[in-house]
């Protein structure tokens, strides 16, 4: 298949949606896919480059988040799309509403990925319990790009399910967004900046509705506080304040973004995962953490798919308090020799993840497109992918 893949924000790893379309994009080409990016970036990153578009007011708060808005080129997405088999749009903006129209007007099949929670804007500007809010945000989504969208693809059942109580009534395509298979078990000595700590990690964004600020909080009434080292593997805009929380701590924390290479080392050296954050679409450091041999503990969120791999209750506390969570890390410190088999469990679980398997359902998802839209385009390739390719067409969207 030609595919296209069209992103606000591609070619910076600096967040895990990104990090993620990276990922699927790396792994359709290596199933014998062409792949093409529409996206923001550098003079030559793609051809199809999109400008920066500048947000008044919130540019700075944007930028902080690892985010970038993309200024839509009408004349270069019609030149891409036309080149495309299938476009899939990562999120749900200006360039996926420009697209989506072009595609329609072009007669292209094109599907849609829900990636960006509202909440995750809300919680941004301190409004996330504002669930009337959020809302409103699915309905805007709705109206903006998914109402013309016969295919979604939603990373878990839970972000599935908020959308079909939001009324999008499209074919919903429950798919993980895959673990890199990097992400295995494997255990290293400790660095000597960390040696003879108890070393807690948690991955992701600074921002509000991460609640690293939670975690900070239950290190501190640990019992064991003096040998706990904690690590916060990213950065955003609360960087500064979750460094002014930490001095609290008898370990100075770390808090720093770490490259990849770095991260799977880190995940080797330490002893604990835990992921705080009160929303989440499927949490990727989590199940990376996980599947690279470490047991998390997990905030009870009903806003967040995470609690869904959690084993038991000592996987869980309840979200935003600090004494439950600084139990449970108790717990996992007193019992070693449980935490070390529930890691071997965990990293045996992950392989349901693998990202090769969940490429191929995507792949599935695309050629459902194709079949509605354009008979013809998958007739060229059913015989490499063993699918039928004479069912009546119908137009996407």
């Amino acid at each position: 298949m030609k595919i296209l893949l069209v992103a606000d924000q591609f070619f910076s790893a600096n967040n895990g949606m990104t990090i993620s379309a990276r990922r699927f994009a790396e792994c359709l080409r290596a199933h014998g896919n062409e792949v093409r990016i529409v996206s923001t970036g550098k003079s030559g990153d793609t051809p199809y480059l999109m400008q920066k578009q500048y947000i008044p007011v919130f540019d700075r708060l944007v930028t902080a988040q690892g985010m970038t808005f993309a200024k839509p080129d009408d004349e270069l997405l019609a030149q891409a799309t036309s080149w495309a088999d299938i476009v899939h749009f990562q999120v749900p903006f200006a360039l996926a509403h420009h697209g989506i129209a072009i595609a329609r007007r072009l007669g292209v099949p094109y599907t849609a990925a829900f990636h960006v929670q509202p909440e995750n804007i809300t919680a941004s500007i301190h409004l996330d319990r504002f669930r009337f809010l959020n809302r409103l945000i699915y309905r805007f989504f709705y109206n903006y790009v998914y109402q013309y969208c016969t295919h979604i693809h939603c990373p878990s059942e839970f972000i599935a399910n908020d959308l079909r109580k939001a009324g999008y009534d499209a074919k919903l395509h429950v798919i993980s967004n895959g673990i890199d298979p990097a992400f295995t078990y494997r255990k290293l000595p400790k660095s000597p900046e960390f040696d003879g700590k108890f070393l807690v990690l948690m991955v992701g964004r600074l921002s509000g509705e991460k609640r690293q600020k939670v975690l900070i909080d239950a290190v501190a009434r640990s019992r064991y506080a003096d040998k706990i080292q904690l690590v916060l593997a990213g950065q955003g805009p609360q960087a500064a304040m979750l460094r002014k929380r930490a001095e609290r701590l008898p370990n100075p924390a770390v808090i720093r973004f770490f490259k990849k290479e770095e991260l799977l080392d880190l995940i080797a050296m330490s002893d604990l995962y835990v992921h705080a954050a009160a929303m989440e679409i499927e949490a990727m450091s989590c199940m990376e953490a996980f599947a690279g041999g470490l047991v998390p503990i997990i905030a009870d969120s009903d806003r967040s798919a995470t609690p869904q791999f959690a084993f038991d209750s000592r996987n869980l506390f309840r979200v935003d308090d600090s004494d439950d969570l600084a139990k449970q890390i108790d717990y996992w410190i007193e019992h070693e020799e449980e935490r070390k088999r529930v890691e071997r469990e965990y990293s045996a679980y992950a392989k349901r993840y693998n990202l090769d398997d969940c490429v191929r359902q995507a792949e599935e998802m695309f050629r459902e497109a194709i079949r509605e839209t354009r008979p013809q385009t998958l007739a060229a390739f059913a015989e490499d992918v063993d699918c039928p390719a004479d069912e009546p067409a119908t137009q996407n969207g």
